[in-house]
């Protein structure tokens, strides 16, 4: 199956595995989705991710989803920059998400990282997605 866009099918399968209540999704892997899913297991929206190699040619993720008193963690999770239109920020005009209870998660020279880590480095890049 070809994916045109894997990040919105990583972020679009772990969105459905939350509203289904399940415990874990799965996913092609990838070497940016890998990226992603280690922030957001930083950040504490899952609880973790594990590959499996066990098929040599398709690997696959398994997302491990967390919930606090049956509620998703993640309250939204949404894609802005697309294969279409491609959104780049600088730090210092990077909003912030839901008043700084949120997250940006960018694409930048230094890596994937949240923008709390991009501001540390006062580097910018491509805005990814926003999680809350």
């Amino acid at each position: 199956m070809n994916i045109s866009d894997p990040i919105s099918d990583l972020l679009t399968r772990i969105r459905n595995g939350q509203q289904a209540h399940k415990k874990s999704v799965d996913s092609p892997s990838s070497a940016q989705r890998l990226r992603l899913l280690e922030v957001l297991k930083d950040e504490g929206y899952i609880r973790g991710y594990t590959v499996d190699s066990s098929v040599k040619d398709k690997p696959q993720l398994t997302v491990e989803l967390k919930y606090v008193d049956n509620f998703p963690v993640i309250k939204t999770i949404d894609r802005v920059s697309k294969p279409g239109r491609r959104v780049y920020s600088s730090i210092k005009t990077l909003k912030p998400v839901s008043n700084g209870l949120g997250i940006n998660i960018l694409s930048t020279s230094k890596g994937v990282m949240s923008d709390v880590n991009a501001k540390k480095f006062a580097i910018g890049g491509e805005v990814l997605c926003k999680v809350f």
